[in-house]
């Protein structure tokens, strides 16, 4: 019996990159690898890399650094860099080290077994093409292993909107939708194997625009509704929308499919309108605050989460203090917020830059108004029952943690559950990051 080669894959950034990876994963099986947790015992250490934060190349190569003693101690092992940092610095990644045997853009992991086979016949391989195949067509099918109960599932890829800030259409490239059979096969392979949740995957999710079996053209809340009818599949996510491509249906449907989650994960960037229109965001923050209220019309109940990002170039403090004004008037549930950092080829690097000290004090200004924002509304929901979907044991001995319907941690002592029970829960404290719960008898 052969002995199964070893993968090391460490994932940065966003859910994409983690369902990229297990799709990496995947093709790699097929050559003889299994996983592993540890780089020291790996036959390959592949890095799925992301280039949104700030000098992300630059750690890239840091880490790859890392890795040379390693390399020197086992001259066979396999380094390959993947994602959007090898798409945007492609053969400059093996210039700067020699070490990295493979480069591969996100648009063609589908390529790796043959990539892999070149590394093993001694040469290198790089691949940052945007070929025209469908890479999901020509992966292979997906193991039948058993899985836990939520997973990730790419259903769109690349953004057409050129926001100043962002490297997505560069690195991932245009707008492409998946055909709506494949992402129902794929859907109900992964119920088949336990999974309860599917949180649908996309740069830009809500500008979905699939063809159905019949040649007509999908949008995201179509295909919600075909993935409502799967057996076994409780529960629907998507991420990350825009708000120009929240239609009227999508609304409608946050209102009427039981399936679909009450959490909204919409990004805005900034209050300041003046801001937006420099970011190329195409939309104000008056229209972005009428739709949070047809959204919330919809579903009251529902959850928002935002990103934001300040010290944007040209930003003043009247502008910042729009943001802050969006921010209260929205009372978010979570919003991630970030410090402006140049991203070399987009517009906004070349303009004149906030002084980093003010943006530091801005962004620890935002980040407490929306941590108190947070806490609230986690305080709120102590007393109230919810129904979680269980996910895997705590740290305590007989604690299992889950999710609520808004995509609170929730974890329980005592629960007698399994991963992918969907239970009642009253929740009767809340943590900084958490609630805690007892189970509800039905």
């Amino acid at each position: 019996m052969t002995t199964p080669k070893k993968l090391f894959i460490k994932t940065y950034g966003c859910q994409m990159n983690v369902y990229d990876s297990e799709r990496m994963a995947e093709a790699l099986g097929g050559q003889g690898y299994v996983e592993v947790t540890s780089a020291d015992e790996a036959d390959m250490i592949l890095l799925n890399t992301c280039h949104i934060r700030e000098k992300a190349a630059e750690k890239v190569y840091s880490e790859l650094g890392r890795f040379k003693g390693l390399k020197a101690e086992k001259p066979d092992l396999k380094i390959g860099v993947a994602g959007c940092v090898a798409q945007a610095e492609g053969a400059e990644i093996m210039r700067r080290q020699p070490m990295v045997d493979l480069v591969v853009g996100p648009q063609s992991y589908h390529r790796l077994p043959e990539m892999e086979a070149k590394t093993r016949a001694g040469e290198k391989a790089l691949d940052t093409d945007f070929p025209e195949e469908d890479k999901f067509e020509k992966l292979k099918s997906r193991p039948k292993a058993a899985r836990g109960p939520t997973a990730f599932l790419t259903v769109q890829e690349g953004c057409d909107k050129f926001c100043a800030f962002c490297v997505v259409p560069y690195t991932r490239g245009a707008e492409v939708s998946r055909p709506v059979d494949r992402i129902l096969s794929e859907a109900r392979d992964l119920v088949e194997r336990g999974v309860r949740e599917i949180t649908l995957l996309g740069q830009n999710v809500n500008a979905y625009h699939g063809a159905g079996a019949d040649g007509s053209d999908y949008t995201l809340a179509k295909l919600i509704w075909d993935l409502d009818k799967v057996d076994g599949l409780e529960r629907i996510r998507f991420t990350t929308s825009h708000p120009n491509d929240m239609s009227d249906d999508l609304i409608e449907a946050h209102g009427t499919c039981s399936k679909l989650m009450p959490y909204l994960h919409l990004p805005v960037q900034s209050g300041s309108d003046k801001i937006l229109k420099r970011m190329n965001r195409s939309h104000t923050a008056e229209s972005y605050l009428r739709l949070i209220e047809r959204i919330r019309a919809a579903r009251p109940d529902i959850l928002m989460s935002g990103d934001f990002i300040v010290g944007f170039p040209e930003e003043t403090e009247a502008d910042f203090q729009a943001t802050l004004d969006l921010v209260e008037a929205v009372n978010y549930g979570y919003a991630y917020s970030f410090k402006y950092s140049t991203r070399p080829g987009t517009p906004a690097a070349e303009r004149a830059q906030v002084d980093p000290a003010e943006a530091d004090d801005r962004l620890q200004r935002l980040q407490a108004l929306i941590t108190k924002q947070q806490r609230a509304i986690q305080d709120n929901m102590v007393g109230r029952t919810v129904r979680v979907l269980f996910e895997k044991p705590g740290r305590l001995p007989g604690q299992m943690g889950g999710k609520s319907e808004y995509l609170h941690a929730v974890h329980v002592d005592d629960a007698d559950v399994s991963a992918g029970d969907i239970a009642p829960v009253r929740i009767i404290s809340a943590g900084t990051n958490s609630l805690a719960g007892v189970l509800v008898d039905t």
